[in-house]
């Protein structure tokens, strides 16, 4: 693919991938459907722009077909257009852990799952994200957001105990914003709806650490959430922008040196 033509995203937000489109690769096919699959699960350790696409297509992996395959070439036009891109890291004098949490209800057409994804920054260096399918069909947006929180608040706690043996102390207690109002709102109101208990145990294991002042939780647009691209396939502009939010830049040559 060293002459294909450039992709300006890693999916394309006009198709839908489904287990029942395209005609089943032949063994061979599949061998290397799986195997350049399993090479950009690799890759998306220092590209989280790609994080979502790649998630999207290893969902295919038990029985690829053409357009599963077409969806991974994509993802190699894209690299090949952005194959000089990567995580700018810069001293930030604020030493605080802001997660931004979103989750795409019932995104998937074959199951009805959702995908949550958040990204986690320390100052203003994005430092870990992710991009998953969830193992059970939420009932509400809401409860898919809260699972997508829960999960963003694991890693925040991971990351404090992290910094802290490391001796980095945090300026202040750890932000985690999400854009959905209704789940901020539960975190908190004491009391909680008869309708939300099929999701108690998430919202209890979040409002334990917003209850001891270890957690804040906040409300932000969607148009400001700096997830977005982690949950969702997105058009060329806004994807443009949600790349620029997670400080993927170009790397500069220094000295004749890439």
């Amino acid at each position: 693919m060293t002459k294909c033509k450039d992709a300006p995203t890693p999916l394309s937000v006009s198709e839908q991938l489904s287990k029942h489109i395209g005609v089943t690769l032949g063994a061979e096919d599949s061998k290397r459907y799986r195997g350049t699959v399993g090479a950009l699960q690799y890759l998306t350790l220092t590209r989280p722009d790609i994080a979502y696409a790649v998630n999207k297509v290893c969902q295919f992996l038990h029985a690829p077909t053409t357009e599963h395959w077409s969806a991974v070439k994509r993802i190699l036009r894209y690299l090949k257009h952005t194959a000089d891109m990567g995580i700018k890291i810069q001293r930030y004098n604020c030493r605080l852990l802001s997660a931004f949490s979103d989750a795409d209800w019932a995104g998937s057409v074959d199951d009805r799952r959702s995908t949550g994804g958040f990204a986690v920054y320390f100052g203003s260096n994005l430092i870990s994200w992710s991009a998953r399918k969830e193992v059970t069909v939420p009932r509400s947006s809401t409860e898919e957001e809260y699972k997508s929180m829960a999960n963003a608040t694991a890693e925040v706690i991971w990351l404090e105990s992290l910094l802290a043996e490391l001796g980095i102390g945090l300026d202040q207690v750890s932000c985690l914003w999400c854009d959905n109002l209704r789940a901020t709102y539960l975190f908190a109101n004491p009391l909680f709806h008869a309708r939300a208990k099929h999701i108690e145990i998430d919202f209890h294991f979040v409002r334990e650490r917003v209850t001891n002042k270890q957690l804040q939780v906040r409300f932000i647009p969607s148009n400001d959430q700096l997830a977005d691209g982690l949950t969702k396939a997105l058009p060329v502009c806004k994807f443009e922008e949600f790349r620029r939010n997670l400080n993927l830049e170009k790397r500069k040559v220094v000295d004749g040196l890439d």
